[in-house]
């Protein structure tokens, strides 16, 4: 694990910056579901076998669960969750928790980026993700925030991305 020709990584929005919300069985959510799994097919395809997520609310736990039903079906995929601080998920829904904790549970690998809360710990786990993988696959939309620059991180950084509209 964590070999960097062979790691992707992902970037994404949160709930509150998608059309649908927290509202999951909306047409466009699923439809942004199914080019998440296709964009992680064809990474593994190109030999991915790595992938690492930031376990936020919305895009992130969608690439998650599209891994770990890759993972399902291909034996030698890994999932790794780089996990900002240790409260990330305390003032989250009680569902999105329990869902996060469902996916954690199954992880290759839990890498905590530091013990507690700071204003720059979400820039440094994903500058972490970015500085460990070959590829960053993106849903962004094209506003300000922490997917802009995590991508403009990625540029510098001279690592490609793939990036999937919302819509």
């Amino acid at each position: 694990m964590g070999d960097r020709p062979v790691t992707c990584c992902f970037t994404g929005h949160r709930p509150e910056k998608l059309p649908w919300g927290d509202d999951e069985a909306d047409p466009r959510c699923r439809a942004l579901k199914r080019k998440l799994a296709d964009a992680v097919e064809a990474a593994y395809e190109e030999g991915m076998r790595h992938f690492i997520c930031g376990m936020a609310r919305g895009c992130d736990l969608f690439f998650a669960e599209a891994v770990l039903d890759l993972r399902e079906r291909r034996g030698d995929v890994t999932l790794e969750a780089a996990v900002p601080h240790c409260a990330q998920a305390a003032s989250w829904p009680p569902e999105d928790r329990l869902r996060r904790q469902r996916i954690l549970a199954v992880c290759d690998l839990e890498t905590l980026i530091q013990e507690r809360y700071s204003p720059g710990c979400m820039l440094r786990r994903n500058r972490y993700m970015v500085d460990h993988s070959a590829l960053v696959i993106a849903v962004y939309d094209g506003a300000g925030g922490g997917t802009r620059q995590t991508l403009e991180y990625a540029m510098r950084q001279k690592v490609p991305f793939l990036d999937i509209s919302p819509l």
